[in-house]
């Protein structure tokens, strides 16, 4: 199983402009601020919840979390167009990546994470996307070279993704207007 590494840094305490969505909820992030998207494993038994640890690390800076990582989330539901919570949770997915400032997607080394390397295909080229590959991802070479092909910063730990995060996060703010 993955281990989740620890920063050598308090847990940070929210600042003011910093909230969090869980699916299937909408929020209109225009006038908000910037948000990040947590794009990645989330398969049972094979992904520790990874959202709820960078969501506290990132805590420290004026932005809305989008996780789609839901208490409610049944791994029985039929995975079909016609079935309605499920078709509700993707489209919420693709609404959220296509409206997020920055993806932070992270590949747990025990998880095939499928629907993540389709988020990678297509959302690498927006340059809006940060990537951690773990050795020991199957596919890890293929993600390598998506990401050097497509510049997308790819580093291999959720405390070089956090900090990377930070670091897209604070040169957006700094440029926005």
């Amino acid at each position: 199983m993955d281990q989740l590494e620890s920063t050598h840094r308090e847990e940070a305490k929210p600042v003011p402009g910093f909230s969090v969505v869980f699916a299937p909820h909408r929020v209109d992030l225009s006038g908000k601020g910037k948000s990040i998207f947590l794009a990645g494993s989330i398969d049972e038994g094979k992904a520790v919840d990874w959202q709820t640890s960078i969501t506290q690390k990132l805590s420290n800076l004026p932005v809305t979390i989008l996780n789609p990582r839901r208490p409610d989330w049944d791994s029985s539901w039929e995975e079909d167009i016609a079935f309605e919570p499920f078709r509700e949770q993707v489209e919420w997915e693709q609404d959220m990546l296509q409206a997020a400032d920055v993806i932070a997607l992270y590949f747990a080394p025990a998880s095939k994470a499928p629907i993540s390397l389709l988020e990678l295909g297509l959302f690498a080229r927006t340059g809006k996307m940060v990537v951690a590959c773990p050795p020991g991802y199957w596919k890890r070479g293929n993600v390598q070279i998506v990401c050097e092909r497509l510049k997308v910063e790819l580093v291999d730990s959720i405390d070089k993704l956090v900090q990377s995060v930070e670091r897209k996060v604070r040169s957006l703010l700094v440029a926005a207007p």
